[in-house]
């Protein structure tokens, strides 16, 4: 494994400080190798005045330029080999499968982006040409394209060191529509952070790119990251993590003198319904997929399922003998950080406290702190203590999840109704349950951004058609995903050109179509 510096990347130097900290392993609780300096406010200013100067420059690079620098980064990446998988599994417990699983999925969508950059027709080209004889009257050249936002902040996540974290989705499509990144690391993987920056940099290097291409520093969120965010020059911002820090940057960004979008990713239930004919024919079948579901990755996964509804009466009981066959064979397993781990603990005890609640089922085998591990669980209660705490709709982030018994389907309509704003909703049923389930699915519509029917919601494909956001406070703005080919649309901006001399149109909107990019012209959608 090469020797880690610790140091923070400012456009293209490294600087250190005298205040640091070290990467603790999830395994045992004790300090890994290396020092890692937390950045100062200097450092700050450095980062964005760069992106700044950054900003003009590359947003004019060619998308053939920018696709060249996304692959190149998937290169540095992939050539680091066994030494990335080995570090990110000391820092987050996380076994090498599914490390090296994330590595080909952090890979294949920086590639996702380079195609996109390369292809040109992100920016949405349309063109209505001027009509001087139209009466009453005559209607101007008209002509409008996306464009990159500028410097864009992205913060690292802890469940996904490297899909969601330094050279993520968040950072791909900022740099695949040509906005410079500043990344803060999270505290948690430092050392991986380090390694995928390095490999960042030596592509911007490598492509020729301006140094303020890309930053990544190392810092307490309260700090540093606010600093980030608050910094004049900042467009944009990229978060993936807690209700509770994702609320704080929209909250600093919406305070300043010019606010900002945040993009941010927080909590979500995902909740399941079990309609009654999928109940009778394959309740084991269900139980079996919701326990691998609940409790893949620890329960680490944003779209873990967490609350699912069911009817009272001996196919739920099936349900559950089959959920807690499956459960108690679960064996505890460390959490990626013992923050996460004391506060999965506090949400588990204070809904298992409350009256009303009951304890399904939980791993056999005890649980070793020391380790940082927790034991899988289910709860359970009725419909009605579920309407009446609400409480009992927040999002208990591990291998949790609980059970609401329902007097009939009727009650499925009332109960998703005040089910918060979710990233995922799964119907579970016959061709005969949801051909009846029209209203139920029209109501999770508009609380999930994605629809799921007999399937499970981890595991979100990296596509075109993917969507990864919800309503609050699934996400900040339920009109963009983070995952997928649209995800650029959050670092980009429309601009009209009205009456714009040919020599000073972008190449994009210039006749003749030089870029040979898809373009809306007269409503007519071609590449000519």
């Amino acid at each position: 494994m090469p020797t880690l510096h610790g140091k923070n990347f400012v456009a293209g130097s490294l600087t250190d400080s005298d205040r640091t900290f070290a990467a603790t392993s999830p395994l045992d609780r004790g300090d890994l190798p290396g020092r890692f300096c937390l950045a100062s406010l200097d450092d700050v200013e450095a980062a964005i005045q760069a992106a700044a100067a950054a900003a003009g420059l590359f947003a004019q690079t060619t998308g053939e330029a920018r696709a060249a620098f996304l692959e190149r980064i998937a290169d540095e990446i992939t050539a680091l080999g066994d030494s990335l998988i080995e570090r990110a599994g000391l820092e987050t417990a996380l076994p090498a499968a599914r490390l090296t699983g994330e590595r080909g999925r952090t890979v294949n969508q920086l590639r996702l982006f380079a195609a996109l950059a390369r292809d040109g027709s992100w920016v949405d080209a349309r063109i209505d040409r001027a009509m001087p004889e139209r009466q009453p009257l005559p209607r101007p050249d008209l002509r409008r394209m996306k464009r990159p936002m500028g410097p864009v902040v992205v913060f690292g996540s802890s469940n996904f060191p490297l899909a969601f974290s330094v050279a993520g989705g968040d950072t791909a499509s900022a740099l695949c529509t040509g906005n410079p990144v500043v990344v803060k690391a999270h505290r948690a993987h430092p050392g991986t952070s380090e390694l995928v920056a390095g490999a960042i940099q030596r592509a911007v290097e490598a492509c020729g790119l301006p140094a303020g291409t890309f930053s990544m520093l190392h810092g307490e969120g309260g700090v540093i990251g606010t600093a980030l965010v608050k910094h004049p020059a900042t467009q944009a911002v990229g978060f993936t993590g807690s209700r509770t820090a994702g609320r704080a940057l929209c909250n600093v960004a919406a305070a300043r003198p010019d606010p900002i979008p945040v993009f941010a990713e927080m909590s979500s239930l995902n909740p399941v319904f079990l309609l009654p004919g999928a109940l009778a024919d394959r309740a084991g079948e269900i139980a079996k997929g919701f326990a691998a579901s609940m409790t893949l990755g620890v329960g680490q996964f944003c779209t873990k399922p967490g609350i699912v509804f069911g009817i009272t009466g001996p196919h739920l009981d099936s349900f559950i003998a089959g959920l807690t066959e499956a459960i108690t064979a679960v064996a505890p397993a460390s959490m990626l950080s013992a923050d996460i781990l004391t506060a999965f603990g506090h949400g588990r005890d204070s809904l298992s406290g409350d009256a009303g609640m009951a304890v399904v089922t939980h791993s056999a085998s005890p649980a070793d702190a020391a380790k940082t591990q927790a034991a899988a669980i289910v709860l359970e209660t009725d419909a009605a203590t579920f309407l009446a705490r609400p409480q009992l709709a927040e999002e208990v982030f591990g291998p949790f999840s609980l059970i609401v018994k329902c007097r009939s389907a009727d009650q499925f309509g009332a109960l998703a109704q005040r089910l918060e704003g979710q990233l995922t909703a799964t119907v579970h049923g016959t061709d005969e349950d949801v051909a009846t389930a029209h209203h139920l699915v029209a109501i999770l519509a508009t609380k999930a951004g994605r629809l799921i029917v007999n399937g499970w919601p981890t595991g979100v494909e990296v596509c075109h058609a993917m969507q990864h956001g919800g309503p609050w406070p699934a996400t900040s703005d339920s009109r963009f995903t983070s995952v997928g080919s649209a995800a650029l649309e959050r670092f980009i901006r429309p601009v009209c050109y009205q009456d714009v001399p040919p020599s000073l149109l972008p190449d994009a909107l210039k006749d003749g179509n030089p870029l040979g990019i898809m373009r809306l012209v007269e409503g007519i959608a071609d590449r000519h």
